[in-house]
Order: structure tokens, then C-alpha cells, then sequence
């Protein structure tokens, strides 16, 4: 059932200039469950490992262009990595948010709420920021998140003002054109 309505709601989506055996739908029909049991083994979780797998189909739905597959399961392998890759990243920033959470005094704490929303921001910050150098990263979120001028990033980095403005630079040019 789930796999009839997945290839229902995104047929109208497939329309692409790729061979009919390499289209996303039949990539799903004909790899689904061996990605879900990849991951599954991966992750031991078999919620977890289905997710990621909705997660590796969308995002060659979401594609610009999808190369002509002679080899389909070591490109999703590849594509799936990248997801998974990112799950783990996630789950790496959500415990870094949880862990400076409970270092706060509790009538600072944010509501329920407020948390879900600060922890979307953070994954969307992450996810926005990625590729760009660990320097150029740490640079911005020590403007944007601490608060911290250009000497004192310098100082806390190691580095000259100027190369913190070209830092800062980058940055918000990433944030500019993802907008």
C-alpha cells in the first residue's frame, strides 16, 4: 500500500529525460526494500531505517538531474550515505542542544515549545552552513549565536580581523543566496 502510494503521488514528477529503468519510480520499486534492509542493518532500527530510505528517494525526486545508472544500488548506496551522513549529524547537534540545555539555570530554561523551534533552526543553520570551511562556520555562529565582535572572534580564533571579516563574509553570502 505504502509503495503504491508513494509511486501515485510523485508520478506526475517523474517526467524527466531519463531511460524508463532508471526513473525514480522504478528505482523505488526495484530497490526499496534492499535500501530499507541496508539501512536497517546500518542503524538497527527498522522505524529509522525506513525513514532514511523515504529520505534518499526524495531526495533524488528532488534532483536536478539524475545520471543514467548502470550500477542502481551502489548509486542509492552512495545517496543514502549522504543521508545518513546528515541523520547522524542531526542527532549530533540535537544532543550537542540537549547537553547545553541542561546547563542552564531552570527558570532560563525555554518552554517545550520554544525548544522545538530553536532545535529546527539549529538543523536548518547546520544544514545551510554546510560546506563551508569549519573557520568560516565557527566565525559566524560566534557573531550570529554569541554575540561576539570581530576582535574578539579574532582572539578567540586566532586570527587577524580581516580574516574574520572575509569569514563573516562568506557566510552571509551563503545565507544571502539561500535565501
Amino acid at each position: 500500500c505504502e509503495q503504491f502510494l508513494f509511486s501515485k503521488a510523485f508520478s506526475a514528477q517523474l517526467e524527466w529525460s531519463l531511460p524508463q529503468s532508471n526513473t525514480v519510480e522504478v528505482l523505488y520499486q526495484d530497490h526499496n526494500s534492499w535500501l530499507t534492509g541496508w539501512l536497517r542493518r546500518k542503524l538497527g532500527c527498522p522505524q529509522s531505517a525506513a525513514d532514511l530510505a523515504q529520505d534518499t528517494f526524495m531526495r533524488l525526486l528532488t534532483a536536478r538531474e539524475t545520471p543514467s545508472l548502470n550500477e542502481p544500488r551502489a548509486f542509492l548506496t552512495v545517496v543514502a550515505k549522504r543521508v545518513l551522513f546528515n541523520h547522524y549529524r542531526r542527532q549530533d547537534l540535537e544532543r550537542a542542544y540537549l547537553q547545553a540545555l541542561a546547563q542552564m539555570p531552570e527558570q532560563l530554561a525555554p518552554s517545550e515549545e520554544e525548544r522545538a523551534i530553536i532545535l529546527q533552526t539549529l538543523m536548518e543553520l547546520d544544514q545551510l552552513l554546510d560546506g563551508l570551511p569549519s573557520p568560516v562556520k565557527r566565525a559566524f555562529l560566534l557573531a550570529q549565536v554569541d554575540g561576539l565582535g570581530y576582535a574578539e572572534i579574532g582572539a578567540r580564533l586566532g586570527i587577524s580581523i580581516a580574516t574574520v571579516k572575509r569569514h563573516l563574509s562568506k557566510a552571509a553570502l551563503r545565507c544571502y543566496f539561500a535565501l
